[in-house]
């Protein structure tokens, strides 16, 4: 049985989801997330980071944002299929619900501080979405 809070639940999830799958399609496609200065790209391409020299800084900086983007895509999948189809055990259980809450705020926290506005916003959307749910619950 589907609840508002379960719609709520579900809408937070797949806005997560959506901004996770349009951050792995612009981490291996298109020009999106390099730098505007070639010359920046193409030194990030031959440094490495201290902790290695088996790979590159731009390696690093790829597989990072494409990691990213499979825990958004794993959050807005996991929370959205619970919030629809198991939403009984999703709203009885605490550790699920604090779990979501955390990843949210912890989102919420890198986007004031490190993203631009649009995935800042979503993450606020999402995470009022979510609060609200647990609220009406």
């Amino acid at each position: 049985m589907t609840t508002i809070a379960s719609f709520l639940l579900a809408a937070s999830a797949v806005i997560i989801l959506v901004l996770g799958l349009m951050h792995l399609l612009y981490t291996l496609r298109g020009r999106n997330l390099h730098p505007r200065d070639p010359e920046l790209e193409a030194r990030l391409r031959v440094v490495s980071p201290v902790i290695t020299r088996q790979t590159s800084m731009w390696k690093a900086w790829i597989g990072f944002n494409a990691s990213h983007s499979f825990g958004a895509i794993l959050f807005g999948s996991m929370y959205g299929y619970l919030a629809v189809l198991h939403s009984a055990f999703l709203f009885q259980s605490v550790f699920l619900q604090l779990l979501g809450l955390l990843f949210l705020a912890g989102y919420v926290v890198l986007g004031k501080l490190c993203w631009f506005s649009i995935p800042f916003h979503g993450a606020m959307l999402a995470s009022a979405l979510y609060i609200v749910a647990l609220a009406v619950r």
